[in-house]
């Protein structure tokens, strides 16, 4: 007579289950959660204290009510278009020099890698690699205070992402219409004018308005260096605790978020039709 059969759950562990990768990646991330908790210095009794909730109360009231001064808001107008200018023309400088870069940056229709496939790629990482709050930082030097340096940041940090985005798309488009222009003897350069960007054309408009969207927020916060727009005045009045024209730019770029990603939502339905 044979032994009644346990279910899964009452059978025995094997000693093979503690060799399994995925239960040490697990351990290995629950160790380096517990590490953080331990060497960081959260003072969450400080934060939940009741003279940090009167503060907070306080400075709460004050933000919530904004100042609609009609001179101010005039200001905060032209800061807004300001914001929105440096956005669009980074975006706009990024997506033709990522282009240009992810050409070289892309393979072969036959997978092989173009001479100078290795060094704009090595460009394409540097220039992502560095936010775009280091790059208006390292161009004060240069061009100074104002709304050039944050539209260069914005340009210099989105090439890179974009470079990279574009570069795999060119690679992963269908070849057909390029090797039947091949085989016909026409150009590489007339072949990716004619078969190739076509194709994948809609794909790098998507990419290009999903940076202005996240560009437009970075764009509101370079002013912390001096990039201009909305970030400047942000910075400007939260240094003298101006609580009432910080929550009228707050608002402001809250709108301006808003009204981005709005038309870039619009935008990318009509291409997907």
């Amino acid at each position: 007579m044979t032994s009644p059969k346990l279910p899964a759950f009452a059978r025995p562990r094997s000693s093979s289950q503690w060799k399994n990768p995925t239960f040490w990646v697990l351990i290995s991330i629950v160790i380096v959660i517990v590490l953080s908790f331990w060497t960081l210095d959260l003072q969450l009794a400080r934060m939940l204290s009741v003279d940090s909730a009167v503060r907070m109360g306080k400075f709460l009231g004050e933000l919530l009510s904004p100042n609609l001064d009609p001179k101010f808001l005039s200001k905060l107008v032209v800061a807004s278009l300001e914001t929105l200018a440096m956005s669009a023309l980074g975006s706009l400088i990024a997506a033709f020099l990522g282009l240009l870069l992810a050409l070289p940056a892309s393979k072969a229709i036959d997978g092989t890698k173009s001479r100078w496939y290795f060094i704009t790629r090595l460009i394409l990482n540097a220039l992502r690699s560095i936010p775009e709050l280091v790059w208006a930082a390292l161009l004060l030097i240069s061009a100074g205070l104002g709304p050039f340096v944050g539209t260069l940041a914005l340009a210099f940090h989105t090439t890179g992402v974009l470079g990279r985005l574009f570069a795999e798309s060119i690679e992963n488009a269908p070849q057909g219409a390029a090797q039947a222009l091949r085989i016909q003897g026409v150009n590489e350069g007339r072949i990716f004018i004619f078969a190739t960007l076509p194709t994948v054309l809609p794909q790098l408009i998507s990419y290009s308005l999903y940076r202005w969207e996240n560009n437009i927020r970075a764009a509101a916060i370079l002013g912390v260096v001096g990039g201009g727009g909305l970030g400047q005045m942000l910075s400007f009045h939260m240094g003298l605790f101006q609580m009432r024209e910080t929550s009228s730019i707050l608002i402001a770029m809250i709108i301006l978020v808003v009204l981005v990603d709005a038309l870039s939502y619009v935008a990318r339905r009509l291409m997907s039709r």
